[in-house]
């Protein structure tokens, strides 16, 4: 047959965000695969050099619209490691619940467009709804929906406010009423297995070689989690379970996806029984005129989507004088994906890519 050069994207609804793929074809095979997530262009780790330790907060959530938390988190522990702060108790823990309901919302945002591009569209408007849940805890908490600049240096903005520990367990209960439903319509469904099993499998060897982190090195069988091999906040103040699978197919990579859902809803009420009482914040000089002592300090946690690093350098001045951050996305969005989609169908590149919980501005940043 002859081999033709199909552009995928950046306009395809099943395209994760400003994100094309150059497909070569022979029939409805895929020869070839090419990434090129440069269609935004928005350069915030170089922005981030001329603007203030205080600025930088509106634009390191923009990296990951999606879960912003994480991003949030990883410049405030890089600020805090550079000026020597130290975090309450209590912010270590509320920054860890806090993290956890983002990893909720982020991984229902994901199942709502996996369901989606496979047609399970009642299973999609579930999961978009109880993320709107989880998104009115947080407007509760910070009094935004989406970008919240909670955590800062030295803690976090504000406490909890009163009653929302039943709200948040209240919340959390009526998501997980629907599970049950959720497993019936979709992760039990013979149409979800005969769509993913087998379906852009990364092997254990492929994953460690090419640099895979979250659920696509969870899926291989891996327990690697920087939430247990180096903790943070309060994750080593509770017991809980990494979630894993076998086959390294977008079958068992969502299976993770959704294990550990519910392993951050059990993470959470233990997190809440044990927050002790106490300060949450440590006040830090006048923000628009701090300056940083010099060094360089490099940070990483667990995002919903895996590894997440941020290397940083301060000059002694009002502003980084080097940024850079190392997102799960970027590995698996160009090496992996364009391995991975060798052999496969067109029909499947949507499939595949979701599966590997891509978000373009991760790359293109």
């Amino acid at each position: 047959m002859r081999e033709l050069e199909l552009y995928f994207g950046p306009q395809h609804l099943g395209m994760v965000g400003n994100f094309s793929i150059t497909l070569n074809v022979e029939g409805d095979r895929i020869i070839k695969a090419a990434s090129n997530p440069g269609y935004l262009h928005r350069g915030f780790e170089k922005l981030m050099e001329y603007r203030t330790w205080i600025q930088n907060f509106t634009l390191v959530c923009r990296i990951n619209v999606i879960e912003p938390d994480s991003m949030e988190l990883m410049y405030s522990m890089a600020v805090e490691d550079l000026a020597g702060i130290e975090v309450p108790e209590r912010a270590e823990y509320i920054r860890s619940i806090y993290l956890e309901l983002a990893r909720i919302g982020s991984h229902l945002f994901g199942l709502w467009a996996y369901a989606n591009m496979l047609g399970f569209d009642t299973v999609a408007n579930w999961a978009m709804y109880h993320r709107d849940l989880i998104l009115d805890l947080f407007e509760e908490i910070t009094g935004a929906r989406v970008y919240h600049m909670y955590i800062w240096p030295g803690g976090v903005r504000r406490d909890f406010p009163k009653g929302l520990k039943g709200r948040i367990v209240k919340t959390l209960h009526k998501i997980g009423s629907g599970v049950p439903d959720y497993d019936d319509t979709f992760f039990n469904s013979r149409l979800f297995y005969d769509r993913a099993k087998n379906v852009g499998t990364v092997t254990r060897k492929q994953a460690l070689e090419m640099g895979a982190v979250g659920q696509v090195l969870r899926a291989t069988g891996m327990k690697y989690d920087i939430r247990k091999i180096e903790p943070y906040a309060a994750y080593d103040k509770v017991d809980w379970a990494i979630p894993t699978r076998e086959d390294g197919d977008a079958y068992s990579r969502i299976w993770v996806v959704r294990d550990e859902m519910i392993e951050s809803v059990h993470m959470i009420f233990k997190l809440l029984d044990d927050m002790p009482d106490g300060s949450v914040y440590n006040r830090i000089p006048n923000p628009f005129k701090w300056k940083v002592p010099a060094g360089e300090t490099y940070v990483r946690c667990e995002s919903s989507r895996g590894e997440l690093g941020l290397y940083m350098a301060s000059n002694g001045g009002d502003k980084p004088y080097r940024v850079h951050f190392n997102t799960p996305s970027y590995s698996h969005g160009l090496t992996i994906l364009e391995e991975v989609l060798k052999g496969e169908s067109i029909a499947d590149v949507g499939n595949i890519m979701m599966s590997l919980y891509i978000v373009a501005p991760e790359i293109d940043r």
